[in-house]
């Protein structure tokens, strides 16, 4: 039985043209979402509302999806900023379809928070969990755009409730996830971070004089390219400001194409911000640099990003962000705004700039910088195809997904019907544990064996290892030093100074009540560490502050530190001497690895260990031969130290 989700996107359809005022990001990522998820075997139903008579109430997409429009008010366009009276009739619509077709989904994603009013309703009616993805946080937008936002006010109160009553929430990037915590006061157990992507068979470098022939593009000179919706929001008049400041103040010309419009033909009548943006650049005396392009198909994008010399993306705010994504994915530099989404994709120095949303002399300084290097285009070049490539596709973001909605499905309570898909979440999770263990294999292995030389470093010449984690961590904490201190597999040998700093339950109880749990480990660091001591720091993330703070307190005792982590390592990993960071964005899969990497080097250790105290003891080698085939160490009782060769950790 093929597992059924319904995908809810009330105004933004994954058949729209892209690029004018209401069709952007959310339409691409519902698309190559259900595109995806239909590739792994999932059936696709996408909700949108019925905004035009050409197009079927049903439409067969593609294979395994299919585009149901819903009726909600009159059948024509009309904003989202005034679609919410209309959602009642969208919820009715839904219900009415599902029990027509006698559809029962084994979860609702809704788009949106007008989609997740509508889900939280048909949670209510027939039981099914739901997840949501907000693209824009009400709140967040009010503050950067003012009296510019013309959504309702419910939409406040809509969404605190939305979170309240979903199963999930993904948050497109860490700043997404944080306004949900700090304006919502959202469950962070309820939040995951799942990335938007692109897709590298749609998007791929072109070389660039190739592209600038095909977009009969002047083959010498120096292109901009801004892509995007046409709102003001989107910060172009920066851009356009920039150029004015380089022509002025440096004697700098560059040509800026501007991609986007409710038009083929750039026309100021069908989209007014073209008409304020050719004053704007007329008045900046940059009138005759600013070439607006008008709306493109996908298809023709990644000839566009090809053949730019740097892409500018400068908003006021912005959730996500995937134009940067894809002119990365071609190898073109970004410069944008160190705000949402952009400033955890866009790498600082590595693969572009990040610059403040509102500083046109900044930026374009930035832009001069970059068209006058040649050496660090290359290099901006290279890094950026490799990171999206690694972090940011739509396939990786969607096995995300389907893990996490595998995970919800299986909270609620299971039907007969639902064996299969439960046997099917059960070979997944086998198949994502031992994909995840290969994959740390190749990466961490020499980070696990400087670990464990450095601990039996410092337990050698009598130093000590002391280890924290919250959660599940603080668990593993307490494994491993249980380990250390009484025995992993060889019998006989001797206690070695390991401590769990979570284990002293009346300290850890009585300062994080009376001053605070971000210190709690910092204080024992303090209280026990030494020069030349291990601090072993274990986190899925590297995020949490009390183990940054214990951190820095073993960096100023010049202690030794070690982070077991996960995802992208977080903070933590900055402030340690060596980092073993499982690579996986799955909670589930960095704590399993993350077991199995204690193991290893309690095993590691050990063995050092043990030969160091035949030394002291000094046995005779016909008894330590005998005695350590056993433990499977006959060969290093002559040799004296173990030598850590590439296969012992594979």
């Amino acid at each position: 039985m093929k597992k059924r989700i319904a995908l809810i996107s009330e105004h933004a359809s994954p058949i729209a043209a892209i690029g004018g005022t209401d069709t952007g990001g959310q339409n691409i990522a519902v698309a190559e979402l259900a595109r995806h998820l239909a590739a792994l075997g999932y059936e696709i139903d996408v909700f949108t509302r019925w905004d035009d008579r050409r197009v079927p109430k049903i439409l067969n997409w593609r294979d395994g999806i299919r585009i149901v429009h819903v009726e909600a008010g009159p059948v024509t366009f009309i904003p989202k900023e005034k679609l919410l009276p209309h959602m009642p009739a969208f919820t009715r619509n839904i219900l009415r379809f599902m029990k027509t077709e006698n559809n029962r989904y084994k979860l609702v994603h809704a788009h949106f928070f007008m989609s997740g009013l509508v889900a939280a309703d048909i949670k209510r009616k027939l039981g099914i969990p739901f997840i949501v993805t907000f693209h824009a946080l009400a709140k967040v937008r009010r503050l950067h755009q003012g009296g510019n936002d013309w959504f309702p006010d419910e939409g406040f109160a809509i969404e605190e409730k939305v979170i309240a009553e979903a199963d999930q929430i993904v948050a497109l990037c860490p700043q997404d996830r944080d306004d949900l915590i700090h304006l919502y006061e959202a469950d962070p157990g309820k939040i995951t971070v799942i990335p938007n992507g692109f897709r590298p068979d749609e998007i791929y470098p072109l070389d660039k004089l190739f592209a600038r022939m095909a977009l009969k593009l002047d083959p010498q000179e120096k292109i901009i390219l801004q892509l995007g919706r046409m709102v003001r929001r989107k910060g172009v008049d920066n851009v356009i400001k920039a150029l004015g400041y380089m022509r002025r103040e440096h004697n700098f010309e560059a040509r800026l194409l501007i991609v986007g419009g409710e038009s083929d033909e750039p026309d100021p009548k069908t989209t007014p911000e073209i008409g304020r943006l050719q004053k704007l650049a007329e008045a900046e005396g940059a009138g005759d640099l600013v070439t607006f392009v008008g709306r493109r198909p996908r298809d023709m994008l990644h000839y566009y990003y090809s053949a730019c010399d740097v892409f500018t993306t400068t908003p006021w705010y912005e959730p996500f962000g995937i134009t940067p994504l894809e002119a990365m994915a071609c190898g073109t530099p970004v410069i944008g705004s160190n705000v949402g989404g952009i400033k955890s994709t866009v790498m600082d120095g590595r693969t572009g700039f990040l610059v403040p949303p509102n500083d046109p002399a900044l930026l374009g300084r930035r832009i001069i910088e970059l068209l006058s290097s040649n050496k660090l285009m290359t290099y901006f070049k290279e890094n950026a195809i490799r990171h999206v490539n690694q972090n940011y596709t739509w396939m990786k973001a969607t096995h995300l997904t389907a893990n996490m909605y595998e995970r919800i499905a299986t909270q609620s309570p299971l039907r007969a019907d639902d064996e299969e898909d439960s046997l099917s979440y059960i070979d997944d999770s086998f198949g994502s544990l031992i994909e995840t263990i290969e994959k740390s294999r190749r990466k961490i292995r020499l980070a696990t064996l400087d670990s464990a030389q450095a601990i039996y470093r410092s337990l050698a010449r009598g130093g000590k290892v002391l280890v924290c984690g919250n959660g599940g961590s603080a668990a593993e904490a307490q494994h491993f030093a249980a380990e250390l201190m009484g025995r992993f597999e060889a019998n006989g040998r001797r206690g070695l100074p390991a401590m769990a700093l979570t284990a002293d339950t009346a300290f850890v109880t009585a300062w994080s009540n009376d001053y605070t749990f971000d210190e709690v480990f910092a204080r024992q660091v303090e209280a026990h560490g030494q020069p030349g001591d291990v601090l072993v720091v274990i986190s899925s993330s590297g995020q949490s502050v009390n183990l940054v703070k214990a951190l820095r307190s073993a960096r100023r005792r010049e202690m030794f530190c070690i982070g077991l982590l996960g995802k992208e390592g977080g903070p933590a990993s900055e402030l340690t001497d060596v980092s073993i960071i499982v690579p996986s964005n799955e909670t589930s899969r960095i704590q399993e690895v993350q077991l199995l990497v204690l193991h290893v080097l309690s095993h590691l250790i050990e063995q050092q260990i043990v030969v160091d105290d035949l030394d002291t003891i000094q046995i005779t080698e016909e008894w330590s031969i005998k005695h350590f085939q056993v433990q499977g160490l006959a060969k290093n009782v002559n040799k004296r130290k173990i030598k850590h060769e590439s296969t012992k950790c594979d």
